[in-house]
């Protein structure tokens, strides 16, 4: 089968089905692992905003959108070049990847019979489904159940560990910015990625897309902890963006930085680390499971 990704999510969900040598394209943004760019068509090209602040970043989205302008472009010329059986699509967001309707229009244009398989989780359950949905799609079945029971179990393994630790008490209360100018909330699935750490998500909206708030809000919350993931951003990124903020923050959270690409943002197998990484952030490595704490993907910043 040849295969398409139009999301760095289901690019890691290739991989890890072991299906990378029938992954012909992929999109500029699909960086892990390492190789995933590597010998392979780049079908999405996007804006390079590196060198614009959060908030010209966020000015910059809103006007290309208001004016019906893409945030990505689709190049037809590669993807006839994978000729495509299968190519794993979205529609869940259109800051984060090609539109779905974009990617049907370019199949008809180039008269592709590629299958387009839309992958739209909103919540922890969905994303971890996703896994089953494209390891079917890809003739691998069995592959994907056995992934998706690994996940659940993991999960299931640190959820009784973390109430072990609580032993009834409940759990810290947790905000997660996931932009800092202007700030907003993170949605979807993080919310519970923190429920399923042993936090209690402050501001929240889970399952509903990540939704804009104050300072003063976040003041008035008092978490005890604060997790900065900015979308599209690494662990270096997020901890330039947490110390511009820290300042604003309510003084008695504990502060941290998270490799937001990584573990938080992208709906994919990862998140299953960043929930371990947050248990360990929260609780302390031993009650994750974990020797120390992952500092590759979280920080503590106070």
């Amino acid at each position: 089968m040849r295969i398409v990704s139009l999301l760095p999510s289901t690019t890691e969900i290739v991989f890890d089905l072991g299906l990378a040598d029938q992954l012909l394209g992929v999109t500029f943004e699909c960086n892990f692992p390492t190789e995933a760019r590597q010998g392979r068509e780049i079908v999405v090209g996007g804006m390079d905003t590196k060198h614009l602040t959060p908030l010209e970043i966020d000015e910059l989205v809103r006007a290309r959108l208001a004016a019906g302008d893409e945030l990505y472009s689709l190049d037809d010329e590669a993807l006839a070049r994978c000729n495509p059986d299968l190519i794993l699509s979205q529609d869940l967001c259109r800051v984060c990847a090609v539109p779905s309707g974009e990617v049907d229009l370019a199949v008809a244009r180039l008269n592709c019979q590629a299958t387009v398989l839309q992958i739209d989780p909103h919540s922890l359950v969905e994303v971890i489904d996703s896994v089953q949905t494209v390891a079917d799609a890809a003739g691998v079945p069995e592959r994907g159940r056995a992934l998706v029971a690994s996940l659940h179990e993991r999960l299931s393994v640190l959820r009784d560990r973390t109430a072990a630790h609580l032993a009834g008490r409940p759990g810290p209360t947790v905000f997660v910015l996931e932009w800092i100018d202007p700030p907003f909330v993170g949605g979807h699935w993080v919310p519970e990625l923190v429920v399923a750490a042993g936090g209690l998500p402050v501001l929240a909206r889970p399952g509903e897309r990540s939704i804009p708030t104050t300072w003063d809000l976040i003041r008035e919350a008092d978490p005890d902890h604060i997790v900065v993931a900015p979308c599209g951003y690494g662990l270096p990124g997020a901890v330039e963006q947490t110390q511009a903020v820290l300042d604003l923050m309510p003084t008695r959270a504990a502060v941290w930085a998270i490799d937001a690409d990584a573990v938080v943002v992208r709906p994919g197998p990862r998140l299953v680390d960043g929930v371990h990484a947050l248990a360990a952030a929260f609780f302390g490595p031993e009650i994750a499971g974990l020797p120390a704490l992952p500092a590759e993907v979280i920080q503590r910043l106070r």
